[in-house]
């Protein structure tokens, strides 16, 4: 084999090498979306959350029931389902959240979205094996959330 014959097929092995290796990530990306709506449908995230300034009080209960947790055609756009519950608040609501990835590791924003009868909110959360943290807003309120991801009760 001639050097010319020789570099046309290391180039046509590369350029195969990449269109697979290009592929590939796309697969994984696909399985992880997966992976996570069923995470979330039906899971129940049950933790804790502070209120920065207020640093001597115990961190208040919080809970979310999600119904269903469903990745759009619009980006990294969710619809979450969500029953929410803390202080006197208890309602389902539909939240579009963005949900982009660290590596392998899902990160719910939510900027500046108003829900219907209970404010505007703005939170980064970080979901790992079963557990959930991170930081919110509510109007003017800010502070940090953790707790843990388990399937809901079915009644």
């Amino acid at each position: 084999m001639n050097r010319r014959s020789l570099l046309l097929a290391l180039l046509t092995g590369c350029c195969l090498f990449s269109l697979a290796s290009a592929a590939e990530p796309e697969v994984v990306q696909k399985e992880r979306i997966k992976k996570l709506e069923q995470q979330l449908t039906g899971a129940k995230m049950t933790g804790r959350f502070t209120i920065l300034g207020k640093e001597d009080k115990a961190p208040a209960k919080e809970e979310y029931t999600i119904v269903s947790a469903t990745k759009t055609d619009e980006g990294d756009i969710w619809l979450i389902k969500a029953r929410i519950q803390y202080g006197d608040k208890d309602a389902t609501v539909p939240v579009p959240v963005e949900i982009v990835w660290a590596g392998d590791t899902p990160v719910i924003t939510l900027t500046n979205v108003t829900i219907p009868g209970m404010g505007t909110f703005s939170s980064r959360v970080v979901i790992y094996d079963n557990l959930y943290a991170g930081t919110w807003r509510h109007d003017s309120v800010v502070g940090h959330l953790f707790g843990t991801i388990t399937k809901a009760e079915k009644k």
